[in-house]
């Protein structure tokens, strides 16, 4: 399996490193914490770690640590509007649960 990023995603991540100046790409993890165990983060990436495997799609580079990567296999990264608000989206499928906050997640 993989980690894939819409066309959406792979735009907005684009010009936020053309906006920025620099950068290879954007690191998805994940973290302990919250009410329901995992949260999804995302940041930049300036150099590539040895370890991260690296997904691109749409021209965009996509890098996961080995911890992360079980937990996030299958997952699809988006970015939509709605309404007034706007952000990324994690559509993974060994999400079993999560908070009511959406801040959070289980396996």
């Amino acid at each position: 399996m993989a980690i894939t990023m819409t066309q959406a995603a792979a735009a907005h991540v684009a010009r936020s490193l053309a906006r920025r100046g620099k950068g290879l790409g954007v690191r998805l993890g994940v973290k302990t914490t919250g009410c329901s165990g995992l949260s999804y983060m995302l940041e930049f990436v300036d150099e590539a770690a040895p370890e991260d495997k690296t997904f691109e799609q749409h021209g965009v580079k996509l890098l996961v640590d080995p911890k992360s990567l079980p937990y996030l296999e299958g997952t699809e990264l988006d970015f939509v509007r709605e309404g007034l608000n706007e952000g990324f989206k994690f559509h993974n499928p060994n999400e079993r649960d999560h908070c009511g906050c959406g801040e959070s997640f289980r396996v």
